[in-house]
């Protein structure tokens, strides 16, 4: 493996803990978003026709599970096991699918989400364990 692939681990290997915190962050806030919805906040407020309307107390509970399950797949990618790494992947799809469809409830909210989905999936996707070692 040439010194230029090993540096590109080990930045892809201390990418994965952030992103490992990211994913803790992102857990945290759906787990927020989740209880100002079953609030009802006005902070959330309903667009015009759309056609994965749900209330938002439905949003409220899919946003507050989402975001446990988030956060501990969060936890576990620190240990840079391959099933936390596909789990990872897994959940940010989800999440990342969830906040889509949240859009037009909280347009800036769901960007920013989305976002850090696709960092933690792309952080996630290129680190490869073990290589980080030779450096």
């Amino acid at each position: 493996m040439s010194d230029e692939s090993l540096v590109k681990q080990g930045v892809a290997a201390a990418t994965s803990m952030v992103a490992a915190i990211v994913l803790l962050t992102i857990g945290i806030l759906h787990v927020l978003s989740g209880i100002s919805e079953l609030r009802r906040d006005d902070l959330v407020v309903a667009g015009p026709e759309y056609i994965y309307q749900f209330d938002t107390t439905a949003w409220g509970w899919i946003h507050l599970v989402l975001g446990v399950i988030v956060a501990a797949v969060g936890a576990m990618l620190f240990t840079g096991a391959t099933w936390a790494r596909v789990g990872a992947v897994v959940i940010c799809a989800v999440s990342l699918l969830a906040n889509f469809l949240w859009l037009p409830h909280y347009p800036w909210w769901s960007i920013v989400m989305i976002v850090l989905d696709v960092f933690v999936i792309w952080a996630v996707a290129t680190w490869k364990p073990g290589y980080e070692e030779g450096i």
